[in-house]
């Protein structure tokens, strides 16, 4: 069981940058979260931790040496070369050129080598929404993600003697970054939920690695008792069998019914049930965020993680002050959302049936 206050890894990097004007993740995020924490009064003294920096050698865990060096010099210079484009994939639509493109992410993995740093020290939990970066490869940026923090926390969290390691992920997307690094790794174990047909178009339910790679892609229109579902018949299942000294959950918050990049149904509710599930499964669980690009959804969302993992309880209508952080947030032409997201933090339950493919799925990962 947990026992430690949980702590939460924040930065004031992901108020002040942005990848550009016409970019999915121009929106505040990360910002928001932290603003409507505060207006709530959900942090307590010493539980809000302001993220490093990770050094450019630390990032070589995991990315090759002349990757880093062409995203350092890439940020100072504002430039890359037709070459570097070609070998690393910076400077392209999904990873542009921009102010913060190697600080930005650094303080991302600065944020869960933090944080798995405190978890060695023991029993505990810990919230750092401006991780998830799951598509980031060893040698080149890849779907918005300039290095992969979910890998270099894995790997972190091992170099500090915990041995048996699970990553959750119910993004939109599947982990491609993540499944490529531990496929191979049998004492990791791999679970993503994921919208079938949906860039970057891997995660099939026929990946095994070395049986340690359990991938569900899931119909659109995936909803609120088809996460349960899920949940409770293949995704604890398979985490309470595995015996781990640490989970780490990516909670990317574009499964959301609101959000523009995938065709998913559900609410917020869903990713606080997930959440709330696996918070004591195992005695260190480290939460990311992920993808998200409607600022209302994703903000509630993963403030609404946040009040779970410290028990707090979710009022029917925000106090003014969250409320005016809500009112505050814009999205270019999108306009703003449905009155009650600026009002409230919990959404409405998006139940339906249970499809036939899901528990299909569901019952060839578990003969597995």
């Amino acid at each position: 069981m947990t026992v430690a206050t949980p702590v939460f890894i924040g930065s004031d990097i992901y108020r002040g940058s942005s990848y550009g004007a016409a970019h999915p993740l121009r929106v505040p995020r990360v910002s928001t979260v932290m603003d409507l924490c505060r207006a709530m009064g959900w942090f307590a003294a010493g539980q809000y931790r302001t993220s490093p920096k990770a050094k450019a050698q630390a990032l070589t865990a995991f990315h090759t040496a002349d990757y880093v060096a062409a995203l350092q010099a890439a940020e100072a210079t504002q430039s890359v070369t037709a070459e570097v484009t070609a070998r690393h994939g910076l400077g392209t639509l999904s990873n542009p050129v921009f102010r913060e493109m190697f600080s930005r992410p650094a303080t991302g993995v600065g944020g869960v080598m933090l944080a798995a740093e405190l978890l060695a020290q023991g029993p505990g939990v810990v919230h750092v929404p401006g991780g998830g970066t799951h598509h980031g490869l060893a040698d080149r940026a890849n779907g918005f993600c300039y290095l992969n923090d979910p890998v270099l926390a894995l790997l972190t969290l091992r170099r500090l003697g915990m041995q048996r390691l699970v990553y959750v992920d119910v993004d939109a997307h599947h982990c491609d970054g993540v499944e490529a690094a531990f496929a191979d790794d049998a004492e990791t174990l791999l679970i993503s939920v994921h919208e079938a047909g949906r860039w970057p178009f891997t995660g099939a339910l026929t990946d095994a690695g070395v049986g340690n790679v359990f991938n569900l892609p899931v119909p659109r229109g995936f909803n609120d008792t088809e996460m349960r579902c899920v949940l409770e018949e293949m995704i604890l299942p398979r985490v309470q069998a595995f015996g781990a000294d640490a989970v780490v959950l990516q909670c990317g918050a574009d499964a959301l019914e609101e959000d523009p990049l995938s065709r998913l149904c559900l609410s917020n509710t869903a990713y606080w049930g997930v959440v709330a599930a696996l918070r004591d499964i195992a005695p260190r669980f480290m939460v990311l965020g992920g993808g998200g690009y409607n600022p209302w959804s994703v903000g509630r969302c993963w403030a609404g993680v946040w009040a779970v993992l410290n028990g707090y309880e979710v009022p029917d209508v925000l106090p003014d002050a969250a409320q005016a952080v809500m009112a505050g947030l814009t999205w270019g032409r999108q306009g703003k959302p449905a009155p009650h997201m600026l009002t409230t933090l919990r959404d409405a339950p998006r139940d339906g049936a249970v499809r036939a493919d899901i528990r299909e799925g569901i019952a060839y990962l578990l003969r597995r």
